[in-house]
């Protein structure tokens, strides 16, 4: 689900407390899509009863200490779903390309342009 104005919060702490306690609730979207707070209130609560994120309301998690970390019913990964062998290959060939077309002198994919305008 898109994050927009509309969208944020929709899954409300009355959403998660009509889930059942044998429920894994999982989240690898957008952690506003949440209302702020009401996950780790219904894990503590009992429902439901697991969750598994990769995103979080406080983005990047450097926070040891944040919830959702210590909760033994909770898994939580780094958001990085879009790894496979496949989409590295392609990364990092499009990035060579990159490399290679400015060491040419022909800058390619620039987001900034302008900046290709200043000497230094």
């Amino acid at each position: 689900m898109r994050l927009v104005e509309a969208t944020r919060g929709i899954v409300t702490a009355d959403d998660l407390a009509r889930m059942k306690p044998t429920a894994l609730f999982i989240n690898t979207s957008r952690a506003p899509l949440i209302a702020p707070g009401a996950l780790v209130d219904a894990l503590r609560k009992g429902r439901p009863g697991m969750a598994a994120v990769d995103v979080f309301e406080k983005e990047p998690l450097r926070d040891v200490n944040d919830p959702l970390l210590t909760m033994d019913n909770v898994v939580c990964t780094p958001h990085i779903g879009y790894v496979t062998r496949d989409e590295y290959e392609l990364q990092f060939a499009d990035i060579f390309d990159q490399i290679v077309d400015y060491a040419a002198g022909k800058p390619s994919n620039v987001v900034n342009p302008d900046v290709l305008t200043h000497t230094r």
